[in-house]
């Protein structure tokens, strides 16, 4: 082996060990570079603008909460709280387990009865847009760090309310881009009367045939047989079939309260599905539960969840408080809209902007460095966006290129003639066209170019 190929081969060896000494992010989760950051900030800026539309305001609840939290407010026998918590254990003995939030509602409601609003504002509409945490097996559209959208309206039982709820969901995707084929699927939970008598009827009818079912099912009869319906496997599936209805069991109030939800629904222009299949996985939930689905997906059709949930204040220790809300999984919405080719490039030009450099000051010699980063610290004063200049050293015709490169649309040049007449070199990068500017006219003149 002659020299080069030892060093060859020595080098390819340095690379191996490199690659597999780097850091590596967490499993189930992803970073987010700029520019896969244009998606993410057209759906975050949507959720928002949409949230003033509406009237909710934004809140921000810690990213841990109390373990007891979830555990009693999501239900011990809910995949959530069986198996998916990021638990981080008490450091002494005898104090107090904390978790990362698996979703928003919970910390929202415990803020609520925290911030004292049973007794000062009970009325509240609020928003969230943050990370959520859940131990689950990474695959598509899911991921161990997401980021969820939600709304929480505190304070009225208004079946109207619910209505608006649900066209604020549909709202958000068709303002994505999403089509006509958008529909959303409703049920009633009913109130916890009518489902402890349903309670009984599903034990009954689950009880002989439990031997054929999964091991969750099994394990859930006795707590929760409500978690039978929406188990996932397709042989408790088929089981399900035939299961006794809800519907016969709801009292008045109940049954009238879904009729008013549907009958707003339609008065807004919505055709709400009636889905009798639809249980929340939660069991704070009551009376409405519905689903956002878009049929040209296939079997990833599910947008949105959410419902009514009227017990879940006085269950984290406030009043007895009727609530609705929904949350919208953003991994999913990216995934589904990159299958629909989502959403149109027009969209995403503003924050495609912002990627780009707008104005780049360029330095002729050495001597009109600090003229040039002078000149920068002006126009970013001044609130003039994308304002970039050379630290690498680069000579004039190097820096020109790199303006080029990043998508200029003016260069602002400064060089020694320049900086004897008190004036800045103003190139339109579109027409190439040149024009001297003096230091006083400079701001005004620049406006006018980047507004061509």
């Amino acid at each position: 082996m002659d020299e080069d190929e030892r060093l060859k081969g020595a080098e390819l060896s340095f690379s191996k060990t490199m690659a597999s000494d780097a850091y590596q992010s967490p499993r189930g989760t992803r970073d987010l570079l700029p520019e896969e950051l244009v998606r993410v900030r057209f759906l975050e800026e949507t959720a928002r603008d949409l949230a003033r539309t509406f009237h909710y305001q934004e809140i921000r609840t810690p990213l841990f909460e109390e373990t007891r939290l979830f555990s009693r407010s999501l239900g011990e026998t809910s995949d959530v709280v069986d198996k998916e918590m990021f638990t981080v254990p008490p450091r002494v003995e005898g104090s107090l387990s904390y978790s990362f939030r698996p979703e928003g509602t919970a910390p929202a409601a415990r803020a609520y009865v925290q911030g004292g609003c049973p007794a000062s504002a009970p009325y509240q509409k609020w928003f969230y847009l943050g990370p959520m945490f859940r131990y689950e097996r990474p695959q598509k559209g899911r991921e161990r760090q997401f980021t969820q959208f939600g709304v929480e309206a505190f304070g009225a039982n208004s079946p109207s309310l619910d209505a608006e709820v649900v066209d604020f969901a549909l709202r958000f995707f068709e303002e994505l881009g999403f089509g006509a084929e958008l529909e959303v699927r409703v049920n009633t939970m009913g109130d916890p009367e009518d489902r402890e008598r349903w309670k009984g009827q599903l034990h009954d009818y689950f009880k002989p045939g439990l031997s054929e079912r999964c091991s969750d099912c099994q394990s859930r009869i006795e707590r929760n047989p409500f978690r039978l319906l929406d188990c996932k496997v397709a042989q408790c599936q088929k089981l399900n079939e035939g299961a006794p209805s809800l519907r016969s069991e709801l009292a008045e109030e109940s049954a009238a309260h879904h009729a008013k939800f549907v009958a707003t629904l339609e008065a807004l222009g919505r055709t709400p599905k009636d889905d009798p299949g639809i249980v929340r996985g939660l069991d704070y939930y009551t009376r409405t539960v519905f689903e956002i689905h878009y049929p040209p997906l296939g079997a990833r059709s599910a947008l949105c969840g959410g419902g009514r949930y009227d017990g879940l204040v006085e269950e984290v220790g406030g009043t007895p408080t009727p609530a609705v809300g929904f949350a919208i999984g953003f991994t999913a919405t990216e995934i589904a809209m990159a299958e629909l080719g989502l959403p149109k490039p027009e969209a995403l030009e503003p924050f495609q902007r912002d990627l780009q450099t707008q104005v780049y000051c360029v330095a002729v010699s050495e001597e009109d460095r600090l003229a040039t980063t002078q000149l920068a610290s002006q126009l970013r004063a001044a609130r003039v966006q994308g304002v970039d200049l050379d630290y690498r050293n680069k000579s004039v015709k190097a820096q020109l290129k790199e303006a080029a490169k990043s998508g200029a649309r003016v260069v602002a040049l400064i060089g020694p003639d320049e900086r004897a007449a008190s004036c800045v070199c103003l190139r339109n990068m579109r027409t190439r066209d040149e024009k001297q500017v003096p230091e006083s006219d400079l701001l005004t003149e620049l406006l006018a170019l980047l507004e061509e």
